[in-house]
């Protein structure tokens, strides 16, 4: 069932971290992460269900001493004529205690468990979400963002996962071998020393064995998650693959990516197999072992019959929890590599950070500044080169010119979503890249091209920037917008839910609810990327007076497709190859006969593409 989330819960519900602490620290390896986890807020509850795992495994280990002194009192009985209660009722009670005890301290453990393993889980995906948020725009480019979604769903799952084993089952065996030791030990010192010598050789192979398990399992979940974003671009693209007719096609591609997914998963169970068959004819050496040893020594006159069935039976239950363990190192293996290409993916470092002591952004009257900006990508396309731009506060200024001449890139380094080479950029006198990136962001309303809009209500969207904005500032936001009218058309209003990436809007709808957003947030510098390319021309007209009006007092960058949105811009300024060829007003640069004017004389009221 599906939960609506009032902004006002979101608000007031407690948090078991801060932001800044989430964002300060995220492990990268399994176990550092895991005991991260464990130390900073689950260290008594661990300690709790560890204790009571080791005290149900130790009660129960003393379940073969009693039943050996059981057998003996009944051997016994039948020569001396001891009665029931006087030679087996006390062993039958001291089982009985033994069965209980063991009971209560599995079930306490299951108790402590549950309130424990949720909790972990909710917390680990907090902490990747919150580190993952902080990655910069070309992190998110360069990874399906499906992918990211499942990587931090499984990293949860498999701390968890990975700790009750470790808690449970491993503190199991390793409880039975000291204990059943210690039994063997009082009953004849050469049954501990063959337990002794058969765990040390057993372990030492069986570690040798997991770091290839790791590696296999590593592998498979890369495979994994592979195959999981190819499935979900498809998905996603669903209405494009109808388009073209190549679901056939799809198909096809997908399969290179689940037969890579299928062989890694292959090899990683053939090599378990091999680990289980390991296990099983390891344990089953010490049960013969064991027992033949025993039976001499019984027949011998050595041990009683009742020694020789507490040795067989310890022998068992150390087998049996020997293989219930192995049959957990097939999840074991394959958490351990979740969780590691888990946190190898995101816990990268982050490209873009705050500096030590960064301050928030004091934003007063929204001049802009940049300085002999240098930027090139990653690849070594040059983008700028010794860049100089000054906007006034409160000023209207126009980007425009032919793809790649960096229109988008300006924008991206004004919200610091990259990173200068040299130089830099300055809001009311301030660097950029000495302030908060989180107030920088909060300082600038930007209303894009392709406006993203959560799978929420209608009003939740509108009022993202101020979630307890109240119902009239949403009404009045949504009304300049030219929003309201098809609002309030929808049979839920404004409670409507939009749809994943607000796939039950038009496109024009989405961009004036993107407006209605921008108007509730309020901030003194805006950021239009051809705010109204959606829309109708009536819409366009509608939305231009909503936006002039938005945009009184406030500094303004706009990118314009069609010049004629930004004709009555204060000042046009005409990028090309990261170089400002020219900038005035519309007429002025008309008047001069230069690139503005040939593109508009071109375009008549067309379209250029994108930066």
């Amino acid at each position: 069932m599906n939960r609506h989330i009032v902004p006002d819960q979101v608000l007031e519900r407690p948090e078991p971290l801060s932001e800044a602490e989430a964002l300060a620290h995220v492990p990268s390896a399994p176990f550092a992460f895991i005991r991260f986890l464990v130390m900073k807020h689950f260290r008594g509850r661990v300690f709790v269900l560890v204790a009571l795992a080791g005290t149900a495994t130790s009660i129960e280990a003393f379940g073969p001493y009693a039943l050996s002194h059981l057998i003996n009192a009944i051997g016994a009985a039948v020569t001396t004529g001891a009665t029931f209660s006087e030679a087996i009722l006390p062993w039958m009670g001291l089982l009985a205690a033994i069965w209980l005890g063991s009971t209560i301290a599995y079930r306490s453990y299951e108790a402590v468990d549950v309130v424990t393993s949720p909790r972990m889980r909710a917390l680990a995906q907090k902490y990747l979400f919150t580190y993952l948020m902080g990655h910069s725009p070309r992190y998110f480019q360069e990874n399906f963002a499906g992918k990211l979604g499942q990587k931090v769903k499984q990293a949860g799952q498999a701390a968890v996962s990975i700790l009750q084993i470790l808690g449970f089952e491993m503190v199991r065996v390793a409880m039975l071998l000291v204990v059943g030791g210690a039994l063997m030990f009082a009953t004849h010192g050469q049954y501990a020393l063959v337990l002794a010598v058969w765990a040390a050789v057993y372990l030492s192979i069986v570690v040798m064995l997991a770091k290839r398990c790791v590696r296999l399992s590593k592998a498979f979940s890369n495979e994994v998650s592979t195959s999981t974003g190819r499935l979900i671009d498809a998905i996603a693209n669903a209405d494009l693959v109808r388009a073209f007719a190549k679901a056939d096609y799809e198909r096809r591609f997908l399969s290179h990516f689940l037969a890579d997914e299928m062989n890694a998963s292959k090899r990683l169970r053939s090599f378990l197999i091999l680990m289980r068959t390991f296990m099983s004819v390891a344990t089953l050496a010490l049960l013969l072992g064991l027992v033949a040893l025993a039976g001499m020594d019984a027949l011998a006159g050595a041990i009683s019959v009742g020694q020789f069935a507490m040795i067989y039976f310890l022998a068992n239950q150390i087998i049996r929890s020997v293989q219930e363990l192995s049959y957990r190192m097939l999840d074991y293996f394959e958490q351990v590599g979740t969780l590691a290409e888990a946190l190898e993916l995101v816990s990268q470092r982050h490209e873009i950070q705050d500096v030590a002591g960064a301050r928030p952004l004091a934003v007063g009257s929204g001049a802009i500044r940049f300085e002999h900006v240098h930027f090139a990508h990653p690849d070594g396309l040059q983008v700028f080169q010794d860049l100089n731009l000054t906007i006034a506060p409160g000023e209207k200024v126009g980007l425009v010119g032919p793809s790649g001449a960096g229109k988008s890139t300006l924008v991206k380094l004004l919200r610091r979503q990259f990173e200068p080479q040299a130089g830099r950029i300055l809001i009311d006198g301030q660097a950029i890249g000495e302030v908060s990136w989180d107030s920088l962001n909060q300082a600038i309303a930007e209303v894009p091209q392709m406006p993203g809009v959560f799978h929420r209500a209608v009003r939740d969207n509108i009022r993202y920037a101020k979630p307890g904005a109240p119902e009239a500032e949403v009404l009045r936001a949504a009304t300049e917008a030219y929003a309201h009218e098809f609002i309030a058309g929808r049979a839920a209003g404004y409670d409507t839910i939009v749809g994943e990436q607000g796939i039950k809007l038009s496109g024009g709808e989405r961009q004036r609810v993107a407006i209605a957003r921008a108007l509730v947030k309020d901030a003194r510098i805006l950021v239009l990327d051809e705010a109204t390319s959606s829309l109708d021309s009536e819409s366009e007209h509608l939305i231009q007076e909503a936006l002039w009006t938005l945009m009184q007092g406030r500094t303004v960058i706009a990118i314009a497709h069609r010049l004629s949105t930004i004709a009555g811009m204060d000042r046009i300024v005409y990028l090309e190859a990261g170089r400002i060829v020219e900038e005035g007003p519309h007429r002025e640069l008309l008047a001069k006969g230069g690139a503005y004017a040939r593109l508009w004389n071109r375009q008549m009221g067309g379209f250029i593409d994108a930066a």
